[in-house]
């Protein structure tokens, strides 16, 4: 079953829009990147039941397929790991690959559980989307993002983002651990707190007390841009839902020494 994406989900990509225009390189026209949908039908018993009362779940789970298998296995076993979950996690490093049986028993339960947890007359619809984004490369790096949302009912849903580094010259994914250089991660987290704590002025008056309610914490989830390192944060990181999925800028110039030379673009 295929669905136009929620509303939440779209804001979560449009937000990732800026680092489309990242630097040219050769390499760039080499990866070619396409999503294709994962072939899912709802089982028997729960079609007929939502369709006679028009409140179907919404299923839509993408796949990555570029020119580049191994990116794809690492992208699209990440994409299996959130599906076979089916709730937002914080960033980690990809574990393992499901099998096809297991993401399928996995959605079916998914859907499965609007009809036992849900009041008979519930207006609420489950939803459980993911899709992975090419955001583009900067130097040798080739740049994704992987967003999700699940809604099982309640005043909101739960977005989700991460985003993915991969190095052509390995084949291998970068976490931020891979980045820094040796002792340089309490300096990288120093800076990120300068950022957070600039963050907050945009939001609060007084960054105390905003922070005795939500302390700084360092993601590892991260992304190069022309400009530096974004880091990006879940809902209820370090701030309340209505503050979104906050992006905090680590400028390259702020850098030198702390990252290894080769992820700073010449």
């Amino acid at each position: 079953m295929k669905f136009a994406l929620n509303p939440y989900l779209t804001s979560v990509l449009s937000s990732s829009v800026l680092l489309g225009a990242l630097s040219l390189s050769a390499q760039a026209a080499s990866l070619i990147s396409h999503t294709e949908y994962l072939d899912y039908e709802l089982p028997k018993k729960i079609a007929e039941k939502c369709a006679a009362r028009d409140n179907c779940p919404d299923i839509e789970v993408k796949y990555l397929n570029t020119n580049h298998a191994w990116i794809n296995t690492l992208t699209n076993a990440r994409i299996d790991n959130l599906v076979v979950n089916s709730k937002p996690t914080e960033s980690v490093p990809i574990a393992k690959k499901s099998s096809p049986a297991e993401v399928k028993a996995a959605i079916d339960g998914f859907v499965s559980s609007q009809f036992t947890d849900l009041p008979v007359d519930s207006v609420f619809v489950y939803s459980l989307m993911v899709t992975p984004e090419y955001l583009g490369h900067v130097g040798d790096f080739e740049l994704f993002e992987i967003n999700s949302y699940v809604f099982t009912g309640g005043a909101h849903g739960m977005p989700y983002s991460e985003y993915l580094i991969f190095d052509p010259q390995t084949k291998s994914q970068i976490q931020l651990a891979d980045m820094l250089q040796p002792n340089k991660k309490s300096r990288f987290k120093a800076l990120a707190y300068g950022a957070y704590k600039e963050w907050v002025k945009t939001v609060a008056d007084d960054v105390t007390s905003y922070e005795k309610n939500w302390p700084f914490t360092l993601s590892d989830n991260v992304t190069l841009t022309d400009k530096g390192i974004d880091i990006r944060y879940q809902h209820y990181s370090i701030g309340p839902y209505a503050y979104g999925m906050p992006v905090l800028s680590i400028p390259y110039d702020k850098l030198g020494g702390i990252i290894k030379p080769r992820f700073i673009p010449k």
